[in-house]
């Protein structure tokens, strides 16, 4: 990682007085954005510093030369302007924001993206409603009235929008409340509301993530209008948008009642693949018996599948064979377990087949993922410094 930090000069090239810190850090994550920078730059320095002190911190997952233009472009600006270069982009764009918050020295922080299809001009008007109003987080929004995605182009790329935004509210109702926008790349927050070691970002939608994870006590939103993306190509593709479901997945089974919920849905999938293996093996000749205990792998192997990319993709530690292993080990004792469960209750408690076969399904299902979380996919222990 390499840090560039330009001073302010004037265009005789001598230093100028700039007020330092800022009253507001704006974070640009930046992935090859060259074509952008210098009329970025021109527009903040147009509409912000002249109402608010400002620095501005790129955060550059660049392969082209984006840090160098914005360190030229950068002895124009009349407030600092520094670039975090990573060459390893953890955690996507929202991974750069997380590093730009930590880097920052404002006490409010101001995510936009590179590409000027947020208008720069509004920065200090998201910081004017989030003092006038006491909110924690002002968020730019296409949504509410007064506000357009009109740079949004093509009919697909407006129903992916759609659909995502319906889809994230749906799954978390109370975090979201009063963002019409979640998935919005521009807002405003406070930097003392978030905790960044608490933070998992996956992808371009941090807003999301900063919601639900630091659970701001007030929301504001400001409408705006989407811009035309000023020069290159958009970023998103469908790896994108399959991040961001994962990302989805994370969030919503952070917490362990979820998590086992996730866990349960996901099992009720693996009877698909176990029922399709025993109807190819009896159809074959293979005796039914030995044909449950193969088909049955089917449906362990497809449970891992999922449970290891949606559900556990933070906690994989270890080899995978090991993971499959201990897992497989787990699954397959479930079943050897379920029969004297059901004998035990029917023999001993005297109750009736049903019942007894879904009491010993449920305990089963319990054991199974305290087993897999405490087994398979422990939490990494921290391992204090020395000295």
């Amino acid at each position: 990682m390499s840090v560039y930090e330009t001073p302010a000069e004037d265009s005789l090239g001598e230093l100028v007085a700039v007020p330092e810190p800022g009253a507001v850090t704006v974070i640009i994550p930046s992935f090859n954005e060259s074509g952008n920078v210098r009329e970025l730059l021109h527009r903040i320095t147009e509409s912000v510093p002249s109402r608010l002190p400002c620095e501005v911190i790129f955060v550059d997952d660049s392969t082209d030369d984006t840090p160098q233009v914005v360190a030229e472009a950068a002895q124009d600006c009349p407030f600092p302007v520094s670039v975090i270069h990573r060459e390893v982009p953890v955690g996507g764009l929202g991974g750069a924001v997380v590093e730009g918050i930590k880097a920052a020295t404002s006490e409010w922080v101001v995510v936009m993206d590179a590409d000027l299809q947020h208008p720069p001009s509004l920065v200090p008007e998201l910081i004017a409603t989030g003092e006038a109003s006491g909110s924690d987080l002002v968020v730019a929004s296409r949504y509410t009235k007064g506000g357009s995605r009109a740079g949004l182009a093509g009919g697909y790329r407006i129903a992916v929008s759609r659909a995502s935004t319906w889809l994230t509210k749906g799954l978390f109702p109370r975090a979201l409340r009063g963002i019409s926008d979640p998935m919005s790349g521009f807002f405003a927050l406070r930097r003392a509301l978030v905790a960044t070691d608490e933070l998992r970002p996956l992808g371009y939608k941090i807003l999301m993530e900063l919601a639900v994870r630091s659970e701001p006590q007030k929301v504001a939103e400001v409408p705006f209008v989407f811009q035309d993306r000023f020069a290159g190509e958009s970023k998103s593709t469908a790896r994108e948008g399959m991040r961001f479901l994962r990302h989805l997945v994370e969030l919503r089974t952070s917490r362990p009642l979820w998590r086992m919920i996730a866990f349960g849905l996901i099992g009720l999938t693996g009877f698909v693949p176990n029922l399709l293996a025993l109807y190819g093996l009896t159809a074959a000749g293979m005796h039914y018996l030995p044909a449950e205990i193969v088909a049955n792998q089917f449906g362990v192997a497809w449970n891992f599948l999922l449970i290891e990319v949606l559900l556990f993709r933070t906690r994989r530690h270890g080899h995978v064979l090991s993971r499959v292993s201990r897992f497989a080990l787990l699954a397959n004792a479930d079943l050897v377990l379920r029969i004297p469960l059901i004998a035990l209750l029917v023999g001993t408690w005297g109750m009736s087949v049903l019942p007894a076969t879904a009491v010993a399904l449920l305990l089963t299902f319990v054991l199974r993922f305290a087993g897999t979380e405490a087994l398979v996919y422990t939490k990494r222990k921290l391992v204090p410094a020395a000295g």
